[in-house]
């Protein structure tokens, strides 16, 4: 394993459920392009969902405080050792693969499945470093895969329930092709990647919403901040407990912080009308004066003001309730463990498409703006000083800019869930990421 060029790479196919899908595996060593079509086939035909699993050498350096921990006594945990355990007993590549303990496993839910959740969950996340690019996964998988083999684990259940009730996992019998049948490892990896994932970009709204403020002054928008940020304790708990197989209760606070995530996203869509309705009262194919746009959108051309900070606490609020969708989700799925996925995905969905219609009105909005054709405040002047100009082109400049990063295509994309595995079973498992 220590040799990239010569890797071999055991991959699990986990089903959701007691499915038959015609035989594809075998026995036989896949390329990475082989492995890639195998997903998508596996989602066109299969009735349920059906992920896929890997097992790479865990990395030297791991920023671990970017993802969620479990300890070894956790659901997540626990079906993953069961699924390790049973598959080192029948195949040698994956006794080989797992045989230190730990690892880094890379679990890749088909774009299908993610539609079943709702638009919007993982979007690309567009890169600082280089214009035009995007941030990929932990470790760079791709570039492993294809250098490595993969070697189909077959004959392999991951036994076990999510809350304590009885749901069934083993073998689907798929041909001469078995399925692992695992609904809970898949169930719970998902979650906390997808929590894992939200609550990153509650960090990243914080970030930019302190700085903010720091420059405005405004007490009611620090009242809005300090209101969301307050909810995180509870959620943080209520994750924990899920995660853990307890029960949630009224102790938490949790009703309380999603009224005030509730409150908040009411806001955002208030003040994604006014935004619409402005930007439709802006005559078509003439230049906008600055002073006409930051009457609607004050602080658009600096880069604080009032309309980024309202921004960034609309993401904030969509990133808090986005945590509190899972939580929900987990908890039915849990009260009905005979239906774990069906039950997940169905709550899921319906808020899921609410947030994903309220971030793409404000992308569009952001789009909007950003194609605007700007002119000074008094445009009938004909003769500028070279301070104005040049204010004119850096507020026309960070206008421009809005649109930078924009996602208004939120077709879901294959979602890899990463989970690093520490050789006393405990795992950590980072935010989801586009596949």
């Amino acid at each position: 394993m220590t040799d990239d060029r010569k890797a071999i790479v055991p991959v699990w196919t986990l089903a959701t459920g007691d499915i038959r899908v015609p035989a594809l595996t075998g026995d036989e060593p896949m390329t990475a392009e082989r492995l890639a079509e195998l997903r998508s086939v596996l989602a066109g035909l299969a009735d349920e969902p059906i992920a896929t699993l890997e097992v790479h050498p865990l990395p030297d350096k791991l920023d671990r405080s970017r993802g969620i921990p479990l300890d070894v006594a956790s659901p997540l945990a626990q079906h993953l050792s069961q699924l390790i355990t049973q598959s080192a007993r029948s195949s040698s590549a994956a006794a080989t693969a797992t045989a230190a303990g730990e690892g880094l496993y890379r679990m890749v839910v088909p774009a299908k499945v993610v539609a079943q959740f709702g638009q919007g969950i993982v979007r690309l996340m567009p890169s600082k470093v280089a214009a035009g690019g995007t941030y990929g996964a932990l470790v760079n998988s791709t570039g492993i895969a294809a250098r490595a083999t993969f070697v189909p684990v077959g004959k392999a259940a991951a036994a076990g329930a999510v809350g304590g009730a009885g749901a069934t996992a083993g073998v689907a019998v798929a041909g001469s092709a078995a399925l692992t049948v695992a609904a809970p490892l898949v169930l719970m990896a998902v979650a906390v990647g997808v929590s894992a994932n939200a609550d990153y970009k509650r960090q990243q709204a914080i970030e930019h919403i302190t700085e903010l403020l720091e420059q405005l002054h405004e007490q009611k928008l620090h009242d809005e901040r300090s209101a969301l940020d307050g909810c995180r304790d509870a959620i943080d708990k209520a994750t924990a407990i899920l995660l853990d197989q307890g029960k949630l209760g009224v102790s938490l606070g949790l009703d309380s912080a999603v009224h005030a995530i509730n409150t908040a996203l009411g806001a955002a869509d208030r003040r994604l009308a006014q935004w619409q309705s402005a930007l439709d009262k802006l005559p078509d194919g003439k230049a906008v004066e600055i002073g006409t746009l930051t009457k609607s959108f004050p602080g658009v051309d600096d880069h604080g003001g009032t309309f980024r900070t309202h921004l960034e606490l609309a993401a904030l609020a969509i990133a808090l309730k986005r945590r509190v969708i899972v939580l929900q989700a987990v908890e039915h799925a849990q009260s009905d463990p005979g239906n774990l996925f069906e039950n997940f995905a169905r709550a899921l969905k319906a808020d899921q498409q609410r947030l994903g219609k309220l971030e793409s009105g404000i992308a569009g909005v952001l789009e909007r703006l950003s194609a605007l054709e700007l002119a000074p405040s008094q445009g009938f002047i004909p003769v500028f000083t070279t301070g104005e100009v040049e204010s004119l082109m850096r507020a026309a400049n960070r206008i421009h800019k809005l649109g930078d990063g924009v996602m208004v295509d939120s077709r879901a994309t294959d979602v890899a869930i990463e989970i690093a595995r520490n050789k006393d079973g405990s795992v950590v498992v980072f935010p989801a990421l586009p596949a």
